[in-house]
């Protein structure tokens, strides 16, 4: 017990110091688990013990990542993006799997190990590319839909993965199609058992559940969901993933799907973090200048065939472009997390030599170290290595420099969804040129052939925006809203046309100083202004004259909502991932006889220096004294403070004690 509470203490300090860092350096968390794992484990300062406990948390951490995909798993959208996914992403699976498997095959290696490699070297890093690509703002650009739909195909893929490698590692008494008929045979029958059970039993008990009002509750009944299923498909011979998997699917039926998401992240954090850390373990360092030239070699060989393949499937399956292709490629080329799973299964079952394991190991490692570099220069690369990519960019941004060389003081609208195209409409019925651009091509098809004047075109990029006219443009509006593209949007316009005014449309006022500093010259948040716009009916029913309404919503607005902003949040508790002014919320604290701030005055206490604005001082008497007053704090006093949580914590302490 003492071993293991000393094992576990090692592992969260030094992950956490090497998560830290690796953030730091704008590397994926991944990597800093496998570094704690390697520098850590039997092979290197062999401070912990890879022990069956340790082992049996990882497995736990695995099932929790295939929970989470089966939560996120659509049907719908499978179907929607079937020729991407099904016909592209099969393709790439099936066909790297046959090469990577036959190369190692013909190296030497057992059907068996060959089969287990292939399947490795076929899947991608989901967990690395869709934060990236999401990062970037390039999740919705040709290239990003295309990788997410092969990504989607992957991790629907491991499943069966995970069913024929116990199968293959059978004592083959019985012969091998019969076993693995078998395997397939008890994973449908029980896939089956378990979607029932989650059509017809779980969403009412987790209606019954959420009835009682109790986040602890539902955290419970998810946990046990999660594990009693993964529990069932291991018991039934198969894995506890599969299992996870499965019970991901069945809730991500229910309504609750979004809340379960977010309650099972923590847990499946830190036990993938454990997994992660077993996989560093297996690398042996003393071995490693021995293979580490077939490391590199294989390393370059994944990443270089990957790419290829894709680019030559893209083309023919899709159809899209060769600088496409190649983005499509160069973000895929990575194996991923997924492999770490594939390969621990193997190993359990004895199915990867040690010399194989540790170069195979190696060069995923390898892989992934690369990714966050390839994936950011994706589109460099596209530009170095394709003329005709470079060619199509051209012929885009003359196309719309085409339609928009007899326009003067006109509109750029950027995001042509609902909001672009209602101002469309106004901009139209009032005789105003305008000029929109999207990604959607579907939606730009449509919106084209009813006599809309919009484009195929990427606002973030400058020489888009130039095209569109930007340095003429008599305003530019920002509709979509994705705050990353907003911000980067915003920049290349002031770059161009430091005068032009922008508008920028955000769902909320999270974002509402960062844009500002961006150079917005307005941002109407939709929940501010519907604000408005509802106590502005409410006003007009209770008998106020319009222009006394206007003037008070027009000050509201002038005063960049800052009233509005103030507001006192429930217990909920905000992300730490937001900005503190975000976060800010009002808090009222009365001063109880002994407080430290009682006899004080406002200016005495220096709330400002401690992060606290004083939205109001309330007296016992009702009346409000100006936050302004020099007058001293008596008892019964309330303030009404705003400030970020942990500021309004401390300052509490201070109120009293000084």
């Amino acid at each position: 017990m003492h071993d293991a509470l000393s094992d576990t203490i090692i592992l969260l300090a030094i992950s956490v110091v090497a998560v830290a860092f690796f953030r730091r350096i704008k590397l994926p968390a991944i990597l800093a688990y496998l570094t704690v794992g390697i520098c850590l484990g039997p092979h290197a300062a062999n401070l912990v013990q890879s022990s069956d406990t340790l082992h049996f948390l990882a497995e736990v951490g695995i099932a929790f990542l295939l929970f989470s995909l089966g939560l996120e798993f659509s049907l719908n959208k499978l179907i929607a993006n079937r020729r991407s996914v099904a016909g592209l992403g099969s393709a790439q699976v099936t066909l790297t799997l046959l090469i990577a498997g036959l190369s190692a095959w013909l190296l030497g290696s057992s059907r068996e190990t060959a089969f287990v490699i292939g399947c490795v070297i076929a899947l991608s890093s989901t967990a690395i590319v869709i934060k990236q690509l999401g990062e970037q703002l390039e999740t919705d650009s040709r290239h990003g839909v295309t990788s997410i739909s092969i990504l989607l195909f992957q991790d629907i893929a491991v499943v069966p993965m995970l069913v024929i490698i116990p199968a293959i590692a059978g004592e083959h008494e019985t012969p091998f199609l019969v076993e693995l008929f078998y395997s397939f045979a008890t994973g449908v029958g029980v896939t089956i058992v378990m979607l029932a059970i989650g059509r017809w039993l779980l969403r009412p008990l987790f209606h019954e559940v959420a009835s009682a009002h109790s986040a602890e509750l539902f955290t419970l009944t998810v946990l046990l969901i999660a594990l009693l299923s993964a529990w069932a498909t291991e018991l039934a011979g198969l894995s506890m993933a599969l299992g996870a998997f499965l019970a991901g699917m069945m809730l991500s039926e229910t309504e609750f799907k979004h809340q379960i998401e977010n309650d099972i992240r923590p847990f499946r954090d830190i036990f993938l973090g454990l997994f992660f850390i077993t996989v560093g373990m297996m690398l042996d360092l003393n071995s490693l200048m021995e293979i580490i030239h077939w490391a590199i070699l294989v390393a370059i060989a994944i990443i270089v065939g990957k790419t290829l393949l894709i680019v030559v499937l893209s083309k023919r399956i899709v159809g899209t472009s060769t600088g496409v292709a190649l983005r499509t490629g160069v973000v895929l080329s990575q194996c991923g997390e997924f492999g770490f799973a594939i390969m621990a299964l193997a190993v359990s079952f004895n199915l990867l030599p040690e010399t194989e394991s540790q170069i195979l190991l190696t060069s995923i490692i390898l892989t992934m170290i690369a990714t966050p570099f390839l994936v950011k220069y994706n589109g460099l690369i596209a530009k170095k290595f394709t003329g005709s990519y470079i060619q199509s960019r051209e012929e885009l941004k003359n196309a719309i420099s085409s339609d928009t060389s007899n326009m003067d003081k006109h509109v750029i609208i950027c995001g042509f969804g609902r909001i672009g195209q209602n101002i469309a409409k106004i901009l139209d019925a009032e005789g105003f040129k305008y000029f929109a651009l999207d990604y959607n091509v579907e939606l730009i098809t449509h919106a084209a052939k009813a006599g809309y004047k919009v484009s195929f075109g990427d606002s973030t990029h400058r020489e888009i925006l130039k095209a569109a006219g930007i340095e003429r443009a008599a305003i530019l509006v920002i509709c979509h809203d994705n705050v990353g593209s907003a911000e980067k949007t915003l920049r290349q316009a002031k770059a161009i046309n430091d005068e032009v005014p922008i508008l920028v449309r955000t769902k909320d006022d999270t974002y509402y100083e960062k844009l500002n500093e961006a150079g917005a010259t307005e941002v109407i948040p939709e929940s501010l202004e519907s604000s408005l716009m509802m106590a502005s009916h409410v006003l007009s029913i209770l008998g106020i004259p319009v222009s006394k309404i206007v003037r008070r919503v027009q000050e509201m607005r002038n005063n960049k909502y800052a009233t509005m902003r103030e507001f006192f949040h429930s217990d909920e508790v905000d992300s730490l991932e937001l900005p503190n002014d975000v976060r800010k919320r009002l808090s009222s604290y009365t001063l109880e006889q002994g407080a430290f701030a009682i006899g004080k005055t406002i200016h005495d206490l220096q709330l400002q220096s401690k992060g606290i604005t004083l939205h109001k001082n309330r007296k016992d008497d009702s009346t409000v004294v100006p936050p302004n007053s020099d007058k001293e704090l008596k008892q019964g006093d309330v303030l009404v403070l705003f400030g970020t949580p942990e500021d309004l914590e401390h300052i509490e302490g201070y109120l009293l004690n000084g």
